[in-house]
């Protein structure tokens, strides 16, 4: 392959059409000077500093005083040997002074040792609780995403988010930070000591230090692309598994579990080919520091002993405070510092890896923390609401059973109250997931107050996209949609949900007691309204045969019942919200026929009085609805009552009489 084609080509060049190798070089570099800078780990130590201000300034002087404690042990032993051993040796020395030294010596280390331990309990303290101030925003930002960011990413790759990337913020700010900050000091500390003792030794070390840097560069640049790739393949990784777990009666049914091991498989080596070549890359580079910096020792203890040999060592500002310096001292004292210090700058370029990781689960992180939310623009509120005698609308702070839409006038500085009746108008509307591929075309309908509207057709005929335009799930493209009179985009998004008792295909249960799954759909339900709900949607009877009735514990979305059982709690926990209007998405679609007749009847109370919205499958569960409206590809080609659409002979009649089904 030539090799300009091995290259990562600029975005917008066409790989059949190259430019020569200098304008492609030429455009590579521009792009790269043009990429947007990471700031992942700078919104971190943001996170540390608004957090954990004085805590951390506590940690960084504590961290100087035992690096500084650190550096200077190699001073103490070089004054040991200058002031004690090398005068006893010879004869000439006085010991008195030996234990005071020894005493000082002892102390200044447990200050280091001191100052070591109360560091890394703050860090730890420091570091948990970042992380946990990261998760709240985290999950406090994901409940503001909007419908469109989950239809768009796996679960378990938003999972990978809050365990694996976490992680990589935990190593960063409880290791790395600290490692980063001592080793930086211990340098600094270091170079002084050096320059203490020898500025021609120093030179040497230098030129070490410029080898070490070449390394750390080349090295810790290519592990650093790889972390992001990790992390990358990890959350697809994980979220091919929770959906394989959540599917596992769907694969075992179709028998596809080799595919589906073939699938994982692919996805897991892409994991291990970029994880690898990370780890790689990371393991080399302590090894290779380390032993540039043993060479660096031995070069240091060669040049030390031929300077000596030639009297030629420069001994610095050690000989001014200490005239019984010795040349030997001195290149005893420099060895032992160079250690500490090649061991520091090796301990350095060991966290670019970890850097690299962290910054690759940050950037993931506020991705998605920077995704843009569910936007709000409206300002007409649901309220709860009062009739006088007069037939005036009040506001009020109690549930009356009654609802109005509070809607302020700014520029007339007024507000006025429209009782909610459920009536929905959609008005030629168009819409489309993606943009250019429009899937609902010239959609309108009226839903009266009270009546039963009814959608019908295959799959991905536009039935499911409706209800989600209607509550805002996604807006619209063309069109209107009006709720009482007043477009809905100027209802707040919460009011709007509010007024919609909603029954989904796929039950949804949390973790929790029966009691709190019905009353999930209102907080304030007691448990007589639960109880009724439960009735209401005749679940009653089966929830009374479980040991533990209405405190039964349900884990794993409902794991320990029947998939009827689950839907008639998710019908109950719309009854218990006692919304004004009603959707039901397939609300009976898992229940058998005698169940069904059973729940239909609560249903039919449930919804007297109330706009409701059905799609089913079964056209024995539509066949009162009030307007029944038949989808085809977005678009609505029939619309009556049962009878009309029987009388008209065409896809309802089809559908009914089993000319044709239901995809």
């Amino acid at each position: 392959m030539p090799r300009n084609m091995a290259m990562k080509l600029p975005d917008g060049v066409d790989p059949n059409n190259l430019p020569d190798m200098k304008t492609l070089r030429k455009m590579l570099k521009e792009e790269k000077k043009n990429k947007p800078k990471d700031k992942s780990l700078s919104k971190v130590m943001k996170y540390v500093w608004n957090g954990y201000r004085m805590q951390f300034i506590i940690v960084v002087v504590c961290i100087i005083i035992t690096a500084i404690i650190s550096a200077l042990s190699s001073v103490v032993l070089q004054n040991l040997i200058s002031s004690f051993i090398q005068p006893a040796l010879a004869g000439t020395g006085d010991l008195s002074g030996l234990p005071s030294y020894l005493a000082l010596c002892g102390a200044l280390f447990c200050v280091g040792i001191a100052t070591g331990a109360t560091y890394n309990i703050l860090m730890a303290r420091i570091g948990q609780g970042t992380l946990n101030n990261i998760r709240k925003d985290m999950f406090r930002k994901m409940q503001r995403l909007p419908i469109s960011y989950f239809d768009t990413h796996l679960s378990g790759d938003i999972m990978s988010l809050y365990t694996n990337d976490v992680d990589s913020l935990r190593q960063f700010i409880c290791q790395t930070l600290p490692q980063i900050i001592n080793s930086s000091v211990m340098i600094l500390a270091s170079v002084g000591v050096m320059i203490y003792y020898s500025l021609y030794l120093l030179v040497v070390v230098i030129v070490g230090i410029f080898a070490m840097l070449i390394v750390t560069r080349k090295i810790g640049g290519a592990s650093g692309r790889y972390f992001m790739m990790q992390q990358s393949a990890l959350g697809k990784v994980n979220g091919f598994i929770e959906e394989s777990i959540h599917g596992q009666k769907v694969i075992k049914v179709f028998c596809h579990e080799d595919e589906t091991k073939e699938k994982f498989d692919e996805k897991n080596e892409a994991l291990c080919s970029s994880a690898t070549s990370a780890n790689t890359y990371a393991n080399i580079l302590m090894p290779i520091m380390g032993n540039i910096g043993n060479i660096l020792y031995v070069l240091l203890a060669i040049v030390g002993s031929i300077m000596i040999a030639f009297g030629a060592i420069n001994v610095g500002l050690a000989s001014l405070i200490n005239p019984e310096t010795t040349m030997l001292s001195v290149l005893i004292g420099f060895l032992t510092i160079v250690k500490s210090f090649t061991q520091s700058i090796s301990g350095l370029s060991q966290q670019i890896n970890f850097i690299s990781l962290a910054r690759a689960g940050g950037k993931r992180i506020f991705d998605m923390m920077e995704t843009p939310q569910e936007e709000d623009h409206g300002y007409v509120e649901l309220v709860h609401a009062r009739t006088n005698a007069d037939g005036e609308i009040t506001e009020s702070k109690e549930y009356t059973g009654e609802w109005a839409w509070k809607h302020p006038h700014k520029a007339e500085g007024t507000v006025t109250y429209t009782r909610l009746a459920g009536d929905i108008e959609m008005h030629e509307v168009d819409f489309a997931y993606v943009p250019g591929k429009t899937i609902l075309h010239d959609i309108t309908l009226y839903a009266k107050p009270g009546q039963k509207i009814a959608f019908v057709g295959s799959t991905g005929a536009g039935k499911t996209t409706i209800i989600n335009l209607i509550s805002r799930f996604y807006d619209i493209e063309d069109g209107k949609i009006r709720y009482d009179g007043i477009n809905i985009n100027k209802i707040k998004k919460s009011s709007l949900r509010d007024s919609l008792g909603m029954v989904l295909q796929e039950t949804n249960l949390f973790t929790g007691t029966i009691k709190e799954n019905i009353r999930y759909g209102n907080l304030e339900a007691t448990d007589e309204d639960i109880i009724n709900s439960a009735k209401l949607a005749n679940a009653h009877d089966f929830i009374m045969r479980l040991p533990d009735g209405y405190d039964t514990m349900l884990e794993s979305d409902g794991a320990n019942l029947s998939q009827g059982q689950r839907q008639l709690l998710s019908i109950a926990r719309t009854a218990c919200e006692n919304a004004p209007v009603l959707i039901l998405d397939e609300a009976t679609s898992s229940i058998d026929t005698r169940t069904e007749l059973l729940v239909q009847r609560g249903m039919d109370k449930l919804m007297e009085g109330r706009t409701v919205f059905v799609i089913a499958h079964r056209l024995s569960t539509i066949m009162n609805s009030d307007v029944i409206m038949v989808l085809d590809h977005g678009r609505i080609i029939e619309r009556g009552t049962h009878e009309e659409l029987l009388e008209q002979k065409g896809s309802y009649y089809k559908l009914f009489t089993g000319a044709f089904e239901l995809e």
